[in-house]
């Protein structure tokens, strides 16, 4: 048996923004489904992996998905796009639930 070991352990406090960046990623799956349910696509047919990176006044939200229609529109040259504004709403939702509202990031902001 090894006498020498490595432990290794995070942990963080409210308002921390690794718990923020959790919280607008599972509002960004939450909306997903919620649409899906909402228009009767198939839930197994949605696919969403979700990241959410956040600083002084940006959230960034990245993945991979495969969204229900409704959170889709058409570009100028007729192509399906993800529709941000539902994604922006959703992010700002989560936010402004926590409570989040500090001189550098706020749900307004």
């Amino acid at each position: 048996m090894r006498a020498n070991y490595l432990f290794t352990s995070e942990s963080v406090a409210e308002g921390h923004p690794d718990k923020v960046c959790d919280r607008i990623s599972d509002e960004i799956v939450d909306l997903v489904y919620r649409e899906a349910a909402k228009t009767g696509v198939n839930p197994w047919g949605v696919r969403i992996a979700c990241e959410t990176l956040a600083t002084t006044n940006r959230v960034v939200i990245a993945g991979e998905v495969r969204l229900p229609p409704s959170l889709m529109k058409k570009d100028k040259d007729g192509k399906d796009v993800i529709n941000p504004s539902k994604f922006k709403a959703a992010a700002r939702r989560a936010i402004k639930d926590i409570g989040y509202e500090q001189d550098g990031f706020h749900w307004k902001k």
